[in-house]
């Protein structure tokens, strides 16, 4: 176990933050996934920048550093700050996983462009991200109706991380995976390239 500012002190571009709730909508995000987590985030660590995480959730709790805005979809946020929200506001226990090795200058830079691309971007308004999230998870579950935000904000914040993943060459572009939270878990199996992620550290988070 490590405390948080530690963990933060410790985070470096392309670590991952792994989270768990207790509410109804999480253990049924758990469930549906079969996966012990619901929420996934990562760590951006650049020259004098503090420590941020981006990741994408359905509030508008904290300032996007991108773009200096309060928004949904996908956002860039200050890591500490951002744990803080999820383990009070949400309720969620965290975990850290490292990059090994450390990401590179180039893949960095593969970061920051794909932040300009994607920050800011809202929750897709349609059912195709979970549908094709779902076929890849789950391929026997059939959907009668469209499924609740709360698994759209699931599927989607795996989604940013993955294509992230992506654009620093430690995934495959093709044939692509519908993400979930899962994925980043150590119970799964990544098959990063050229890399491995850390076994779970348990993150303790102060009083608010």
């Amino acid at each position: 176990m490590i405390d948080l500012d530690d963990a933060v002190a410790l985070s470096r571009t392309g670590d991952i933050w792994l989270f768990r709730g207790r509410t109804p909508a999480d253990r049924a995000i758990q469930t549906l996934t079969n996966s012990p987590i619901n929420h996934v985030g990562m760590a951006v660590v650049l020259d004098d920048l503090p420590p941020l995480m981006w990741h994408a959730e359905l509030g508008r709790s904290l300032p996007d550093v991108w773009s200096g805005q309060h928004q949904r979809g996908v956002q860039l946020h200050d890591l500490h700050d951002a744990v803080m929200v999820w383990a009070h506001r949400y309720g969620q226990r965290a975990w850290l996983r490292q990059l090994e090795p450390e990401a590179t200058a180039e893949q960095e830079d593969a970061v920051l462009r794909t932040i300009a691309r994607l920050d800011g971007a809202p929750f897709p308004s349609s059912a195709r991200l979970l549908g094709r999230w779902a076929r890849a998870q789950v391929p026997r579950l059939r959907w009668s109706k469209p499924l609740p935000e709360a698994a759209l904000e699931t599927a989607y914040c795996a989604e940013v991380v993955g294509l992230t993943y992506e654009a620093m060459g430690l995934l495959p572009t093709t044939p692509r995976p519908g993400y979930d939270p899962g994925a980043f878990w150590s119970g799964d199996d990544l098959h990063l390239t050229g890399a491995r992620l850390s076994p779970e550290t348990t993150v303790s988070i102060p009083d608010a």
